[in-house]
């Protein structure tokens, strides 16, 4: 149920405003880097939901009052779809790394993840990107990687690390796992 109330309050906000802008702040380069990434074409796709479509969101889904949503500027999402299991080329993973890091962003890995895995993963990866301004956060980045999908999912506002953990499992960014264990990655990964 509300994932219909959901998608009418999207649907309502393409219609009324028009498309929403995309507001997250991806370094430069990631993109391409993203598109060249796997060895093989994929069906791309993508939508924002600006701040409007967010807090109409928010009020049919319990919230509206103060909270981790109200410090929401937007949330993006790219889809990217492939017709065999994909080979994640390490030159392009390199790329992706290489223009988070050299717009500041803090970078965590699953600790338990070879070159191997990396490149041909058996199951989903995440990857979590964060962007700081002083104490709080101002930009996350979420990387799914899986055999025949990667998923991007872009949240740009004013947030608190705790605020991250009760956005999971809303608006399309994954639930927290407890049993995951997240470092920050070593150099150049």
């Amino acid at each position: 149920m509300k994932l219909r109330l959901l998608a009418g309050v999207v649907f309502a906000g393409f219609a009324l405003g028009g498309a929403p802008c995309a507001l997250a702040q991806q370094p430069p380069g990631v993109a391409p880097a993203l598109q060249g990434l796997a060895s093989q074409p994929a069906t791309h796709t993508a939508f924002t939901l600006d701040r409007d479509t967010l807090q109409q969101a928010n009020g049919y889904l319990g919230g509206g009052g103060p909270g981790p949503v109200s410090q929401l500027s937007s949330i993006t999402f790219e889809n990217y779809k492939y017709r065999q299991p994909a080979f994640y080329a390490p030159e392009g993973w390199r790329e992706v790394v290489r223009a988070y890091d050299a717009a500041g962003w803090k970078h965590l890995v699953d600790q338990n993840v070879g070159p191997g895995q990396n490149a041909t993963p058996e199951k989903p990866l995440t990857d979590l990107w964060l962007h700081f301004r002083g104490a709080e956060i101002d930009d996350v980045t979420v990387l799914l990687r899986g055999p025949k999908q990667m998923s991007v999912i872009e949240v740009s506002g004013v947030l608190k690390p705790l605020d991250l953990v009760h956005l999971s499992g809303h608006f399309g960014i994954p639930k927290v796992d407890p049993g995951a264990v997240m470092v920050p990655a070593p150099a150049g990964r």
